[in-house]
C-alpha cells in the first residue's frame, strides 16, 4: 500500500512538474559551468548557424550562467520585431553596466521607457532626420573631397594606400564634423584620438559580452577587466566634456547647427519632456561614434573588396555612375536615388556582411514565439548573418550577386529576410546615415580610381583575400591594400 501511494505521489509530482515548466525550445546537450559555450567557437554567428540545422529555426542555449534562446529564420524574427516587439524592446544589460561611469545612460543600452523614447523621437525628428542629413550633406562631400586629393597624390607617387585606415579616417571626419564641428573642424589630433578609443571600443566589447556570460560571477570579469572599461569611459567623458563646454561658450554664435548643439538645447530646455543631463549628452554622442565609425567604413571597405574581386560588377558599377553623372564632374550623394545597380551593390555587401551578425534583445514580459514559451529576462539573440544567408530566401546564398536586389528581392523589409540594421523599435537609427556614407564613398571610388590590390607579402595580387576574423563581428582578417591608379581626376581643372 506504501508504494502505491509513493508512486502516485511521484508520478503527480512529476506531473506538476513538467506542466508548470515552460516549453522552451530545444537546446543540444550542456557541459557543467560553460553550458553551450564550446559549441561558439570560433565564429559566433557561423556556429549559431550550423547549430540551427541540428536543432531548428528556434532552439536554447546556456552560456556560462545565461540562458539565451537563439532565432535563425526569418519567419520567427519577424514574431520578434513585428508580433511581440514591445516585449522585445530592450537590449540585455551589459556586464557590470553598474560600474561604468555612463552606465545605461545612453541610447544603446537605455532600457525602454520614457527617457529611449524620447532619445528615440529626437534622433528621428532631430538628430537623423532627413532635414539634418541634407543640411550636413556639404560637411560629408567636403571630407570626401579631402580623402580623395589624398588618395590622389598616393597614386601621383605610387603609394600602395591602406584602405583600412583611411576609410576610417574618412568616415570619423564625416562624424566628428557633423557631431562637433567648432571644436574638431581644425583640430586633427582629437580626431585621431576619437578614432583610437573607437577601436579601443570594440575590443572592449568583447569583454562586457564576457562578464554577462559568467551571471553570478560577473565580479570576476569586472576585476579582470574593470579598469580598462572605466578607463576608456573616463577618456572619452574628458575629451566630450571639454567639447560640450567649448559649444556652451558659443552657444547663439554659429549659423549652422552640429548634433552637439542640438542636444545642448535639450539639455537646457526646462520645458523639455525629459530632462537631460550632461551624463546623457556624452552618452549619447558615444553611442554615436562607436555605432557609425567602425560599422561604416567596414561596409565600405568590404563593398570595395567584393567589387574589385567582381570586376564585371565594377565595371557597371562605373558604366551607370557615368550615364548619369556624365565625365566632367564628381558623383554627388543627390546622384544616389538614380543609381539603383550602386544601391544593389551595397544591400548586397550587407547581406553578405552585416555590422552586426547577431543583434541580441531581452524578453521584458512571458509570451509564446514559434509555439515555444519564452520567459521574461531571457537573452534572445537573433542570427540577422545565418537569416540573410539561408538557402530557402536567398539563391546561392554565399555567392556575390547585386543583381538579385534589382528584380526578385524587392519586399525583404517586409518578409524580415534583409535584416542588415536590425528591426523593430531597436533597429539602428542611423541606417539612413551610414548608407549615404557608403554610397557615396564607393561611387566616387570606382568614378575616380581603378584598385590594383596588393598581398600581404607587398606583391600584386589577383584578387582580394576575403577571409574573415573570428569572433563576434565580421572584420577582414587581411588588411585592404591596394594601389591607385587614376582613371578619372574631377578636380583635374583646379589642381
Amino acid at each position: 500500500m506504501l508504494l502505491v501511494f509513493l508512486s502516485t505521489f511521484l508520478i503527480n509530482f512529476v506531473y506538476k512538474l513538467n506542466k508548470t515548466r515552460p516549453k522552451l525550445p530545444p537546446s543540444p546537450p550542456t557541459i557543467p559551468v560553460i553550458g553551450h559555450l564550446h559549441l561558439l567557437w570560433p565564429s559566433f554567428h557561423k556556429s549559431l548557424q550550423n547549430l540551427s540545422t541540428q536543432y531548428g529555426q528556434i532552439f536554447s542555449l546556456r552560456l556560462g550562467f545565461t540562458r539565451c534562446i537563439v532565432v535563425s529564420s526569418a519567419s520567427v524574427a519577424t514574431e520578434v520585431f513585428k508580433t511581440h516587439d514591445l516585449a522585445f524592446a530592450e537590449h540585455p544589460e551589459l556586464g557590470f553596466s553598474d560600474e561604468i561611469p555612463y552606465g545605461n545612460s545612453g541610447f544603446f543600452s537605455a532600457p525602454y521607457g520614457d527617457y529611449w523614447r524620447f532619445i528615440k523621437k529626437l534622433s528621428m525628428t532631430e538628430l537623423l532626420s532627413t532635414g539634418q542629413l541634407e543640411k550636413s550633406r556639404a560637411i560629408r562631400e567636403k571630407e570626401l573631397s579631402r580623402f580623395l586629393h589624398n588618395v590622389f597624390e598616393s597614386a601621383k607617387r605610387k603609394e600602395v594606400v591602406d584602405l583600412g585606415q583611411e576609410l576610417m579616417k574618412l568616415t570619423n571626419n564625416m562624424l566628428c564634423r557633423m557631431a562637433l564641428s567648432t571644436s574638431c573642424s581644425e583640430k586633427g589630433d582629437e580626431f585621431e584620438r576619437i578614432r583610437e578609443m573607437v577601436k579601443e571600443s570594440f575590443e572592449v566589447g568583447s569583454k562586457l559580452f564576457f562578464g554577462n556570460v559568467l551571471g553570478p560571477f560577473a565580479i570576476l570579469a569586472f576585476w579582470m577587466f574593470g579598469k580598462e572599461v572605466i578607463s576608456l569611459h573616463e577618456r572619452f567623458d574628458e575629451l566630450l566634456e571639454r567639447i560640450l563646454k567649448e559649444h556652451e561658450d558659443q552657444s547663439g554664435k554659429k549659423e549652422t547647427e552640429d548634433l552637439m548643439d542640438i542636444l545642448l538645447k535639450v539639455y537646457q530646455d526646462e520645458k523639455a519632456e525629459i530632462k537631460m543631463t550632461r551624463i546623457n549628452i556624452k552618452a549619447v554622442l558615444m553611442d554615436f561614434f562607436v555605432g557609425s565609425t567602425g560599422t561604416s567604413s567596414e561596409v565600405i571597405m568590404w563593398t570595395l573588396a567584393e567589387i574589385i574581386n567582381h570586376p564585371c560588377v565594377f565595371n557597371k558599377v562605373r558604366e551607370e555612375i557615368k550615364s548619369v553623372v556624365g565625365d566632367t564632374r564628381l558623383v554627388e550623394e543627390s546622384d544616389i536615388v538614380s543609381l539603383p545597380y550602386l544601391q544593389a551593390v551595397v544591400k548586397e555587401t550587407l547581406r553578405l556582411y552585416p555590422p552586426l551578425p547577431v543583434t541580441t534583445r531581452k524578453c521584458r514580459q512571458n509570451c509564446k514565439i514559434a509555439g515555444f514559451e519564452i520567459p521574461q529576462e531571457i537573452m534572445v539573440a537573433v542570427n540577422l548573418y545565418g537569416i540573410m544567408r539561408d538557402p530557402d530566401l536567398f539563391h546561392n546564398p554565399n555567392e556575390f550577386e547585386p543583381d538579385r536586389f534589382l528584380v526578385s528581392y524587392r519586399k525583404q523589409d517586409e518578409t524580415f529576410s534583409f535584416l542588415p540594421f536590425g528591426a523593430g523599435r531597436r533597429a539602428c537609427p542611423g541606417s539612413k546615415l551610414g548608407l549615404s556614407m557608403a554610397h557615396i564613398a564607393i561611387a566616387a571610388m570606382v568614378q575616380c580610381f581603378d584598385w590594383k590590390v596588393v598581398g600581404d607579402n607587398g606583391d600584386e595580387a589577383l584578387k582580394v583575400n576575403t577571409q574573415v576574423t573570428n569572433g563576434a563581428f565580421i572584420h577582414m582578417a587581411h588588411p585592404l591594400k591596394c594601389l591607385p591608379v587614376v582613371h578619372f581626376n574631377p578636380f583635374a581643372c583646379v589642381m
